[in-house]
């Protein structure tokens, strides 16, 4: 089958999405439209969206559509899965440690605990009767690590409307969505020896990867997936510089530092639970990792990996995707 791609700019990446020929060029317009009204509502970086009203009005109620409150409780629910290790109110921390400013500085023990006090998904008020959100004075919300996500699994729903039946949406290559069966490439983050382990713990294969050049990446695995959505964490590129030292951009709301973790990569239906679940998963121990997946399974279909600090990879469920 031929097949035609357009690429725009959006949720500060570059949106691919790929669709068979015998499609009009106006059903790029329909899709990225999509795209564009999820980034005008519902975008902590937009002005006026509800959550920019939201953070603007902290410690007030704001009045919202019904939209915003399944967004939100959507994520409560994750987070508490998750075990309060995905947090929205980690803004007050990516601000601390200089994710906005030109020349950061590594700050003191006293200013994260300090600024972790704002930090706290539980304290997010939604009042579904009235329909009205209220966060606590001084907290902000960042949507940063799901509003693409939850983005692309809208237009695909609309794919599926349309009655496109083969296609694939790459999302900057954090978030992937496949509809009919694509293969993919997970890239390996780093230049490391890796020690593969199964759900029990078990080493099942050592390999050494050989990093070739700073646009080349040696391939971790590779999967087909099908009417599914791959979802994956790094900071290879996102991190800050500070006295020689790299610091990622995700952060543990329960530490106030940011993880030391290397790679997450999550399978799911949903592309917004997806990419959730990645970085809330990215602040885990390997034992945790399996603790949520296990619990994650008991109410949707879901595989993945992690890879720590120490380049040892964990897989959990993964086998039916190789």
């Amino acid at each position: 089958m031929m097949y035609k791609v357009q690429v725009r700019f959006l949720f500060h990446s570059d949106i691919k999405i790929k669709i068979p020929e015998i499609y009009d060029d106006s059903v790029f317009d329909r899709l990225f439209g999509i795209l564009e009204d999820v980034n005008e509502k519902y975008n902590s970086y937009t002005k006026n969206s509800y959550i920019d009203k939201i953070n603007k009005n902290n410690g007030h109620f704001v009045k919202v559509n019904d939209e915003t409150i399944n967004i939100l409780s959507k994520i409560i629910h994750l987070s508490n899965v998750i075990g309060g290790e995905y947090d929205i109110t980690i803004m007050p921390l990516i601000r601390l440690w200089g994710f906005y400013k030109q020349n950061p500085i590594l700050p003191s023990l006293e200013e994260i605990k300090k600024v972790r006090k704002l930090v706290g998904y539980k304290k997010i008020i939604i009042d579904k009767k009235k329909k009205r959100v209220k966060i606590e004075k001084n907290q902000e919300i960042i949507t940063g690590s799901f509003i693409k996500a939850y983005a692309i699994e809208k237009m695909a729903q609309e794919m599926r409307k349309i009655g496109i039946k083969d296609a694939i949406v790459n999302a900057g290559g954090s978030s992937i969505i496949a509809i009919d069966e694509w293969g993919i490439i997970a890239e390996n983050p780093e230049e490391e020896r890796e020690i593969i382990r199964n759900e029990k713990g078990i080493p099942v294969k050592i390999s050494q990867n050989k990093y070739t050049g700073d646009d080349e990446y040696n391939d971790l695995i590779e999967i087909k997936i099908k009417d599914r959505s791959y979802s994956t964490s790094n900071q290879k590129n996102t991190y800050l510089l500070i006295n020689n030292e790299k610091y990622g951009h995700i952060i543990s709301p329960k530490t106030g530092f940011p993880a030391q973790n290397k790679q997450v990569g999550v399978i799911t239906e949903s592309a917004f639970f997806g990419d959730i679940i990645s970085t809330g998963l990215y602040n885990q121990t390997s034992k945790k990792f399996y603790e949520i997946m296990e619990k994650l399974s008991e109410e949707m279909e879901i595989s993945g990996f992690l890879i720590d600090k120490d380049g040892e990879i964990f897989y959990f469920n993964m086998e039916k995707y190789f």
